[in-house]
């Protein structure tokens, strides 16, 4: 009998797939489909775009620049956009996910699978969006793609990799190449897009969801006037608030060091073209938030996860210093400097979790030098 799990087993890409946004995330991810020789249909909010993507095969919007491809089709419509699609992507703010898959549903094919590409944790519920969208669209295999992505990058061709995740039932282990996470990487693989496959769910979501609140916390300290020491020392420790709100959750620590979890944290971490760093920088040069990005009404995923992440981390009583800081400053009215300051005076801990230490600071009365005093 030949194994089912060897090598030369070939996974069936999914052909006609559609996806759900058309902000810049979403039309990358088109993009990827097309130029993989996928048949897309692309489902924007608002008529005025589709209109635009059909007439110019261009997204002018949130892509300048960048064709799309012949076998994209933008459609305002819901039925058009999900009649006889075998897969979905769903790539809307993750604030608005349950309303998406609740309008959606009525017109999802039974049973096909679908991917959220937002990144976050419901407000409230405390609910990852996987959790969310298994509520609302009951009978679909729910997976993710997260990993370090901008979307210009990834729909120029740049290589890029990230991670493609679903649980896997007993069937998907007997029959992995049939599984709908092999599937589903088999449809966005090729030309410059790499994905990798997994199995938690879990992991890969709290990565996707913690790493943005990290971003705005280097941000905040980038634009205070701090350098490399400071990054670095954050996106370490945010890693390791990852692994520990994902592993009370029941994922898994090794996954919060791939692509979705270490990888995406240092992607966007790096570069203000994240709009969660950029959020962050605005705030540490001390700019209003109602004046950042020049007064316009911007999306930051990490300003609404800050206050998710930690209603969800305060309920299961996981310590998550550096995402309380951040919500702190963006929710609860607390000064920027003072509460850098308190997270970098806080008792000292050790670095392995099996040995448990905890000293008082010796120095815990005094500032981070902000504005450049020693």
């Amino acid at each position: 009998m030949k194994d089912i799990a060897a090598p030369d087993r070939q996974s069936a890409p999914f052909d006609t797939v559609a996806v759900l946004g058309a902000g810049s995330w979403g039309t990358a991810l088109a993009r990827v489909l097309v130029r993989n020789g996928r048949n897309v249909r692309l489902w924007a909010r608002r008529p005025a775009l589709a209109r635009e993507i059909v007439a110019t095969g261009r997204n002018s919007q949130y892509l300048p620049g960048i064709e799309l491809g012949d076998t994209l089709r933008a459609t305002a419509s819901l039925t058009e956009a999900l009649e006889g699609a075998e897969a979905v992507l769903i790539v809307t703010p993750s604030a608005t996910l349950r309303e998406m898959c609740r309008a959606a549903a009525p017109h999802m094919p039974a049973g096909i699978p679908i991917a959220l590409c937002a990144k976050g944790i419901e407000l409230g519920s405390g609910l990852l969006l996987s959790e969310v969208a298994a509520q609302e669209l009951p009978g679909h295999p729910i997976g993710a793609i997260s990993g370090p992505t901008f979307a210009r990058e990834t729909a120029l061709g740049h290589p890029t990799a990230a991670t493609v995740a679903f649980p896997f039932a007993y069937a998907d282990r007997l029959a992995p190449h049939d599984s709908p996470a092999a599937r589903m990487a088999m449809s966005v693989g090729g030309h410059g897009f790499r994905p990798y496959v997994s199995d938690d769910l879990v992991g890969v979501e709290v990565g996707g969801a913690v790493k943005n609140v990290i971003a705005i916390a280097c941000g905040m300290m980038s634009g205070a006037g701090f350098a490399e020491n400071t990054r670095a020392a954050l996106i370490a420790r945010g890693v390791d608030e990852m692994k520990v709100l994902a592993e009370s959750l029941g994922g898994q620590r090794e996954t919060v060091t791939g692509l979705s979890g270490a990888g995406d944290l240092t992607l966007t971490c790096s570069s203000t073209t994240s709009r969660n760093m950029a959020l962050g920088t605005q705030l540490g040069q001390g700019i209003a938030r109602a004046d950042c990005f020049g007064g316009r009404p911007v999306v930051v995923e990490g300003e609404v996860n800050a206050r998710s992440v930690i209603d969800l981390a305060r309920r299961i009583e996981v310590p998550m210093p550096i995402c309380e800081t951040v919500n702190a400053v963006l929710h609860e009215g607390a000064d920027l400097e003072r509460s850098f300051s308190d997270l970098w005076t806080r008792p000292i801990e050790a670095e392995p979790r099996a040995l448990t230490l905890s000293l008082d600071h010796p120095a815990p009365t005094v500032p981070l030098p902000f504005g450049g005093s020693s």
